[in-house]
């Protein structure tokens, strides 16, 4: 089952109100996405752990309704 962009989004902000979020279907199936997120959360933060936060935002759907999301993440300059 696919993910559109917007649903996509819409979680990562639910769960980081103040990122700044930039999705790109990777190949047109709304089933393999790359992102970009900026966040003051990731501030301090290993990239490991910036990535759980975006994973986790996602509320169990990386793997059934999104099954690749590749992620660059970083605190705002």
């Amino acid at each position: 089952m696919a993910m559109d962009a917007g649903e996509l989004q819409n979680l990562i902000k639910e769960a980081l109100p103040d990122a700044h979020v930039e999705i790109r279907d990777l190949a047109g199936d709304g089933d393999h996405y790359a992102a970009v997120v900026i966040s003051e959360s990731f501030r301090g933060k290993s990239r490991v752990q910036q990535h759980q936060l975006v994973y986790q935002a996602l509320k169990g759907k990386m793997g059934d309704d999104l099954h690749a999301l590749a992620l660059q993440t970083s605190a705002p300059e």
